[in-house]
């Protein structure tokens, strides 16, 4: 069992986690990154990103995290490819035991462990991911100009996606399993009069199908009731808007979180309710969710603990 010392410990990977890692180099701290179970986060996932800034014909996820990852190891950031299992935020230096059983005492910890999307948990969710199964309409609306989509869910987020698709697609379905949607007001409002969005109530997804990607979806309106039917919709993308789930629950009872498992911060800063402790990233960002905007977070947190190590 080793025991190591840091200046700056970051906890996760992905846009936030690097970003971090690079200012953190920069500013000669040596930070110690803890990639986690999966190196470069949600990004991985994802196949061609458009809308992030210096990449004008687009580039893969994984390449472009790799590219995060290079650039901070190229200044000196030790990443470890390992989790973090255990932390102890009671009293500083932080005490932090990875899944070898290795012990580090940290004077700063940003936390960068990310969201996961929640899926239906359907088997086909899988077969079709990144080839016309989506999470994200600002991610991968672009790619179903003028073609026919469907989003599942019933809420804000729902919503917004289907308006934000109707935008750029010929038909959105917004399959609702309720016969009512849970969205403010507003937002029924406006997708109720999109003429391209039409709502199919009280409805299910059974399953998609398609040889290359997805090409449709079996639909079940009514299930388990005498009034149950059956029948397909053709749609080239299928986006799921029910929701992320935060990877937090490693920091439960360490640090606050909200309602929904989020990492309070508080107002501009990444600073959480443990002097020293960090946010950044999806973790700390119920809305937002976007690469570019967990980079940005990723620097400001790196520049918090500089800043906080110089006054302590």
């Amino acid at each position: 069992m080793a025991e190591e010392k840091a200046k700056v410990l970051i906890i996760g990977s992905g846009p936030a986690g690097y970003t971090a890692a690079l200012y953190a180099s920069r500013a000669n701290l040596r930070p110690i990154l803890f990639e986690g179970d999966q190196p470069g986060g949600q990004l991985t996932q994802t196949t061609e990103i458009e809308n992030f800034p210096g990449y004008p014909e687009g580039v893969q996820g994984p390449e472009m995290m790799e590219h995060f990852r290079q650039q901070a190891l190229r200044f000196g950031a030790e990443i470890k490819s390992r989790t973090i299992d255990k932390v102890d935020f009671s009293k500083r230096p932080f005490y932090c035991v990875d899944d070898r059983g290795d012990e580090y005492y940290a004077d700063t910890v940003i936390i960068s462990t990310g969201a996961s999307a929640k899926y239906l948990g359907l088997p086909d969710e899988d077969k079709y991911k990144g080839l016309g199964v989506s999470a994200c309409a600002t991610c991968d609306g672009f790619f179903y100009r003028k073609k026919n989509v469907a989003v599942v869910g019933g809420g804000d987020t729902a919503c917004e996606e289907a308006l934000y698709l109707s935008t750029l697609a010929k038909k959105v379905y917004l399959i609702v399993r309720r016969g009512v949607l849970r969205a403010s007001d507003v937002m029924q409002k406006r997708v109720k009069e999109r003429e391209n969005i039409e709502i199919l109530w009280n409805c299910n997804t059974l399953g998609l199908y398609g040889e290359d990607g997805v090409e449709g979806a079996h639909v079940v309106e009514f299930a388990g009731t005498d009034k149950e039917r059956k029948f397909d919709i053709e749609i080239d993308g299928f986006f799921v808007a029910i929701g992320h789930t935060p990877n937090t629950s490693l920091f439960k009872g360490q640090i606050d979180l909200d309602e929904n498992g989020y990492i309070k911060v508080h107002g501009i800063h990444t600073s959480t309710n443990v002097e020293g402790v960090f946010a950044a990233g999806d973790c700390a960002d119920p809305h937002y969710q976007q690469a570019i905007v967990a980079a940005g977070s990723g620097c400001r947190a790196a520049m918090d603990a500089e800043k906080f190590l110089m006054e302590h």
